[in-house]
This record gives structure tokens, sequence and C-alpha cells, in this order.
């Protein structure tokens, strides 16, 4: 009979985990590692805003004129707060079949809103910080005339308002977040990483509702996602690599 609790691997802390599936160990492994890039990559996008020039806060000729000067750092910037939602939704995949014995129905929902969620942050033309579109939109300033510029530059700041702007997608990554954190308070993570996960996902909710009002949510919030998330990088790698007991 095989019974649902782990053994730690030769070699590593010695630990039991009750209840995870383990025939998705492999997945858990696939999910610890992505949600360590996601953590890596988020953290080089923060490095990079602070330590890059500030771009213009408004009006779409300077912000155009400022991409243009520095475009390859905004380029890699873009990147660099798109590309995690796939590693991100991975997380969330590998998340459910872990929290399900503890929950079904709020795992699912955990699992889907926030992984769909942060799947559909690659289909949207804006970061909160700039949008890829608008390097195509200053290569093309750099060289147009006087009425092609301002025609341009109007497009900018069509895709700044966006910015500004609070869509589905952004709270529905925070309610993800918030709801597969509950679940871990039953079970098989730690239980400071269900509470950290708890805070985070309030504080995003609240950050992503009052986004023109108030920022400081939004900077507690983007300083504790990646801390929850290099959390459940190490644990769902470690559940990934244990052994099922067999009496």
């Amino acid at each position: 009979m095989v019974t649902s609790t782990y053994a730690s691997a030769p070699g590593s802390a010695s630990t039991a985990v009750t209840g995870a599936d383990p025939s998705w160990a492999r997945l858990y492994r696939i999910g610890g590692v992505c949600a360590g890039v996601f953590v890596v990559m988020v953290t080089a996008g923060i490095v990079l805003a602070v330590a890059a020039p500030a771009a213009p806060t408004e009006g779409g000729e300077a912000t155009l004129a400022h991409i243009a000067a520095h475009r390859s750092l905004y380029v890699v910037q873009q990147q660099l707060w798109l590309v995690p939602g796939v590693f991100a939704a991975v997380v969330y995949l590998s998340l459910f079949p872990a929290l399900k014995h503890l929950d079904r129905s709020l795992a699912a929902l955990g699992a889907a809103i926030g992984g769909g969620a942060w799947a559909l942050t690659l289909t949207i033309p804006t970061t909160t910080t700039g949008a890829p579109a608008l390097v195509h939109l200053s290569d093309q300033f750099a060289v147009a005339g006087p009425a092609r510029r301002l025609a341009l530059a109007t497009a900018a700041e069509t895709l700044i308002a966006q910015n500004r702007t609070t869509s589905v997608v952004g709270p529905l990554t925070t309610v993800g977040l918030l709801l597969v954190s509950v679940v871990m308070l039953r079970g098989v993570f730690p239980r400071w990483v269900a509470w950290l996960g708890v805070v985070a996902g309030v504080l995003g909710i609240a950050a992503e509702a009052l986004r023109t009002v108030v920022e400081g949510f939004y900077v507690v919030y983007g300083v504790l996602l990646p801390i929850w998330m290099a959390a459940v990088a190490w644990h769902l790698y470690r559940l990934g690599r244990q052994r099922v007991i067999k009496t």
C-alpha cells in the first residue's frame, strides 16, 4: 500500500508532508523551478526600476523621447515585467495537485484564477510601468515629421492612460494568491508561508483597487509577492524531490 506521507530524499533535511498527491512530483519540481525564475526576473525588474533613469510620468512626446534615449534598457525592463507571467501560471498549475486534498474547490479556484490571470498578463499591452508597443512608437517618432509625431505622441498617451487604469487581470492575480494561501493554512506548506500569502493577497487587492489613490500598498505588495514566491519555490521543489513511503 502507498501512503500519502512523503519521506525526505537522501541527503535532504527530514520533513513530513501529509496528503499531497505524490504522482505529481515532477510537476512540483517544475513549479518550484518556475517560481524561482519568477523571483529572479521580478527582482531584476525591481532593481532596474530603481537604478534606471526615471521615465516621464506624463506626456506622450516626452515618453517616446525617453524610450529612444534608453531603448535597450527599456526593452529589458518591459520583458522582465511580462515574461514572469508564464512562469507564475505554471506555479499555480503545480499548486493545485499539492493542495487539492485540503480543499478541492478553493484549490481549483485559486489555481485557475491565479494561473489564468498571470497567463492573461501576456495579452495585455501594458505593464503598469510602460508598454512594449511604446518601443515601436518611439522608433517611428524618431524619424517622423512634425504632423506624424503629434499622432504618435497621442497614441503613446493612450497607452500611458491604460497603464494607470485598473484592469480585471491585476486584481485576479491577487485574488488567486489569496485563495491558494487560504488553502495553505490547512497544511502542506508552513503556516508562515500561508500567512505571508494571505497578507500579500489582501494588500494586493487593496493596491489594485486603490491604484490611482494610494501607491504605498503597491510598493509593499510588490515586495511581499517575490518573497512569497521564493518560499513557494523552495517548498514545491522539496516536495517534488521527496519519495513516497511504501508499506
